[in-house]
Parts: structure tokens; sequence; C-alpha cells
């Protein structure tokens, strides 16, 4: 159980469930004309306005959902109904929600993906307003030459939704808890995670720009550390494993104190399996951390046991070792 005191403090808020409900279209008008010189004018009604829609909106300036954790209930403006005079009715008012880029938003009872913004400034229609009635002009004809009726508006769409954030960034670091993966973050970023020696010390992903060669850079995010069964709810690595969906390359951080280097890396990859198959096929590069604790003899009795199949690189975020060789895998990693 994580300290409240803790929790209070993050303001971090990737998952958030919504009710919302577009307007109801105006009904058209079954007005007839009556003037002093027309006694009997024919049908003058005017259409009903459409009802609002609610809209998402992908804003690079958010990053999180936070705005919304207390917004239980959205609903847009109904139309106003039509007039006299052919008088068209107001439209309802949209209502527009920000949400950051990398938002996916899902039917809450069918678990459907309704939608996902991936673009910044990309604007998606949630739930749309009702169309406004026709007024009674529409309907008159030959034989009908004053029709009294005209339509309703017809109902918004309304339901509960799911928004999830998945983080954008190029390079998501994976590693169990204390496997140094904020120190890194701290150490090749201008970022500045909490870093301790005790786990879940980051209770929320961070991001960080490495910056490369030539005004290259990248984006790193430290994903809070995954515990064995994760992906079964355990620990809080499971609140986090989505976010892992949106990175190009997976940096695995097994520190070099660990009994079976190669018996760890093969746990996390398996916990990302039973959670999402898909994410197997993405680059991975492995680093062995910490190595500041053991010398060079030491490395070399560990490398025949990593996989033959992985880039992999010993590091220290203390001493400095390994660190432009890592910076340089990445890189050749994300060019694939």
């Amino acid at each position: 159980m994580l300290p409240l005191h803790i929790m209070a403090e993050s303001n971090f808020i990737d998952y958030v469930k919504i009710h919302c409900e577009s307007g109801h279209g105006g009904a058209g008008s079954a007005h007839l004309l009556r003037a002093k010189y027309v006694p009997k004018g024919g049908p003058d009604g005017g259409d009903g306005g459409r009802g609002g829609h609610v809209i998402l909106r992908a804003n690079p300036q958010f990053w999180t959902l936070i705005h919304l954790k207390y917004r239980k209930n959205v609903k847009a403006d109904d139309g106003e109904k039509g007039g006299a005079a052919l008088r068209h009715g107001k439209n309802g008012e949209d209502i527009y929600l920000d949400v950051p880029v990398g938002t996916s938003v899902k039917d809450a009872d069918t678990g459907e993906l309704v939608m996902d913004l991936t673009e910044p400034g990309e604007e998606r229609i949630l739930c749309k307003g009702g169309r406004g009635g026709l007024g009674n002009d529409n309907f008159k004809t030959a034989t009908l030459q004053t029709p009294r009726f005209a339509q309703p508006g017809e109902d918004g769409e309304e339901g509960w939704f799911i928004f999830e954030l998945k983080l954008l960034a190029d390079v998501g670091l994976v590693g169990f808890p204390n496997a140094g993966k904020s120190t890194l973050l701290a150490t090749v970023t201008s970022a500045k995670p909490k870093i301790a020696n005790y786990a879940f010390t980051t209770l929320e992903p961070n991001l960080g720009i490495v910056r490369y060669y030539d005004d290259k850079s990248f984006v790193i995010a430290d994903i809070p550390g995954i515990i064995e069964g994760a992906h079964e709810g355990r620990g809080i690595g499971d609140r986090f494993l989505r976010h892992i969906e949106r990175n190009s390359v997976l940096l695995f951080m097994v520190a070099v104190d660990e009994d079976d280097i190669p018996g760890t890396y093969a746990t996390l990859l398996n916990e990302l399996k039973l959670y999402n198959p898909e994410l197997l096929v993405k680059e991975r590069v492995l680093a062995v951390t910490k190595c500041d604790m053991i010398d060079e003899s030491i490395e070399r009795e560990i490398e025949p046991s990593l996989p033959k199949d992985l880039p992999h690189v010993f590091i220290s975020s203390v001493s400095g070792e390994g660190i432009r060789e890592l910076t340089d895998t990445l890189w050749r990693a994300l060019q694939k």
C-alpha cells in the first residue's frame, strides 16, 4: 500500500471515465404565415438548429488527464427551435475537450476502441449532435399547400467513455524497481526524476530529451517499475504498461548485482508478452547497469551469458561508463 501523502503528490492522471452527451437537434417550426393582407399565407416555418457536438482535441500543451479527473459529465447545448419567417434555429454550442497527444478513447460498456489521437491539433467528434428538424416549409407540395406539421429534432449521442493516455516517446525504459532507470534519465537528459534506493521511487512516468549529434534528439520515457505479475495487476506496473505501447525502442535495464541477469531480462520480456504480444516486435536494447561496482574482468565473464541476438551495453550512470555507447546504440535502433 502506497503512503497516502505520496499518492496525493502525484498530478499525473492517465485514466479517466466520463459520461459525454451531445446536444439534441431543435424542432422545426410548423408556423403558417398570417399577415393583414395575407390571411391564408403558406407555411413559413424554419428548420431547427443542430445540437452541439462533443469534440476531442489533441493539445500538445497537455501531458496529463488531471483536468478531466473530476469532470464526470459533459453535455453540449441543444439546438434551438426553428421560427416563423423561415428563421433557422441556432445551432447548439460545441464542447471541446483538450487531451494530451497519445490519448485513446474506449467505449466503457464494450471496451471497443473509439478513437486514437496521435497528432498534435487533431480534432475528432466523440458524440455527434442531433440534426435539427425540418420546418413545414420543406413539406409543401402542389397537392399539400399548407402542411401543418414539422419534424422534431434528432436526439444527440451519449455514453460512458474511458480516456487512456499512452505516452509518446522514442525510447521506453523497462526494468524492475531499483534498476537505475531514473538515474539514467537524469544522466542523459535534463529531466529531474525523484531518485532513492527503494522500490517504486517512480510513481509516474517521466520524460526527458536526449540531445544527440548535429542537433538530433530523441525522447526517453522512464516507465515506473514493473514487477513479476504486473500484467495481472500486481504492484503498480500494470498502471503504466500501456505507455510502453507507443515507444519505438525498448531499453531493458538489469542491475549487474542481479543473481541471474539473462533470467531477469527473460522475466521482463515475458511480462510484456503476457500484457500485449505485439510489444515483442519492437526494437530492444539491453543495458546492464550499476557497473561502477565491478571491473572489466567481471564484465567479460558476464558477457557470454547475455542474449546473442540483443544489442547490449555495460553502463554506469554514476561513473559515466558506457553512456555514450548506449546513446549511439539507441540511435541506431531508432533508425531501424
